[in-house]
């Protein structure tokens, strides 16, 4: 087996990098769409819940953010067995036209105040979808993306992924923020948050194009000429590889939780807890984005260097020195203390997107990678990712402290320290 996969990675630089783009660009637009609702969930708050208490309109939409996350372990366990039965390219091309598809029939829904319980029914349904689709999206391109990569500079090549991610953040944060600027705030609740939502299907055309136009990775057909792969990838992963599944799990816990309270719940706390204009939150989190995004491929490259346990460890106790700090600026609600917390919470994130790509499926062998990485990191993502705004805007609402996601996460920087002192350390070696 062994040489028929390093015969598999004998293949030119041009094609690596085809590959590699074309999974970004595709990740870029799976991720735009699943964004754009978090950016939007104060208007989506008032345009589909009763406004019957202030506050809880925007608790109810982001309650429909984390349902979302509830139903991607049930994508996981279907696509990511799918990603190691049929390959990697043809799995990515189901995720992104049923996230495109699902994202732009939300711009096309009537709200409350139309059609009543039916228009939030409507919306938690297109959500379900979208966490469907999503459930398979990122195991199988990390897959795809670590399976071309070569093995001594695996995290470079595989922190393009994450780049993508945040292209697709930073595009539906720099397009709301647009629309804000540009529209009042009733033009923004009649019309305008439907743009962003409508423009998922010709974003999800072209990713589907670049996908289908890719070959499958040369480690999967590798593997479908010796054997058609595993009879059972979800019955092995979870028997033979239990231990890697926990690991892989505990390293998202504070993936997740950072992207999501960074990039998705602060634009509201800045907004609806600091009567910071919204506007101007939505340009500082965009901000903090793309200094996110720039830093991302000199992680990898540095997790190439060192390892991907030294940088993981040191970014886990970043958090515990730096989150408080980050957050007494913040809390002072002036743009500039705002953008110096971010950037200190931004600090602490780089090093974890530029080095989870290509630790996460090098934890598993070939033949059950993608339902590996599918199974861990989206059952952590559902429990604590999807949660993150949900639980910090009810605790926060709660408790008036607005010291509490700074606490959380703290704590859960502390708590991930045990999953990454029994991670295996995986740069520089090959694949399995």
């Amino acid at each position: 087996m062994s040489e028929t996969l390093d015969a598999a990675r004998r293949f030119d630089a041009a094609t690596r990098r085809r590959a590699v783009t074309a999974a970004m660009i595709g990740n870029a637009t799976e991720w735009y769409d699943y964004a754009t609702y978090g950016y939007l969930a104060v208007v989506l708050g008032e345009v589909f819940f009763p406004q019957s208490e202030p506050g809880l309109s925007l608790l109810a939409s982001f309650a429909t953010f984390a349902l979302a996350f509830a139903i991607r372990p049930l994508g996981a366990f279907v696509l990511g067995p799918l990603n190691d039965r049929i390959g990697r390219k043809r799995t990515l091309s189901i995720t992104i036209l049923t996230m495109a598809v699902a994202t732009s029939a939300i711009g096309l829904l009537p709200g409350y105040d139309t059609v009543g319980v039916l228009a939030p029914l409507a919306l938690i349904l297109l959500r379900l979808v979208q966490g469907f689709a999503v459930g398979g999206e990122y195991g199988g391109a990390s897959t795809f993306v670590v399976e071309y990569a070569p093995d001594r500079r695996r995290g470079f090549w595989a922190s393009w992924l994450e780049c993508g991610a945040i292209a697709g953040f930073l595009l539906a944060s720099g397009l709301t923020t647009l629309l804000t600027y540009a529209l009042s705030e009733a033009s923004m609740e009649s019309w305008g948050w439907r743009l962003p939502f409508l423009l998922a299907l010709p974003l999800g055309t072209i990713g589907l194009y670049l996908r289908m136009r890719l070959l499958d990775t040369p480690v999967f057909d590798a593997l479908a000429k010796e054997k058609p792969g595993a009879r059972g990838p979800l019955r092995e992963t979870l028997t033979a590889h239990r231990a890697r599944v926990l690991i892989c799990g505990g390293v998202v816990v504070y993936s997740s939780i950072g992207t999501y309270i960074l990039l998705t719940y602060l634009p509201s706390y800045l907004s609806e807890d600091l009567d910071m204009a919204s506007s101007t939150a939505q340009l500082l989190v965009f901000v903090a984005g793309g200094l996110l995004t720039l830093g991302i491929p000199f992680a990898g490259i540095l997790s190439d260097r060192v390892g991907r346990g030294p940088m993981l460890r040191g970014a886990a106790i970043g958090y515990v020195v730096l989150t408080y700090p980050a957050f007494l600026l913040i809390e002072r609600a002036t743009w500039q203390g705002a953008l110096a917390g971010l950037v200190l919470l931004t600090l602490c994130h780089i090093p974890i997107l530029g080095t989870t790509t290509a630790t996460l499926p090098a934890l598993f062998p070939a033949r059950v990678r993608g339902t590996g990485v599918a199974v861990g990191y989206n059952v952590s993502f559902a429990v604590f990712g999807g949660t993150a705004p949900l639980l910090m805007t009810f605790v926060v609402n709660r408790t008036g402290n607005l010291y509490m996601p700074a606490y959380y996460l703290i704590l859960v920087a502390l708590l991930t320290l045990v999953p990454l002192a029994l991670m295996p350390e995986t740069a520089r070696r090959p694949l399995t």
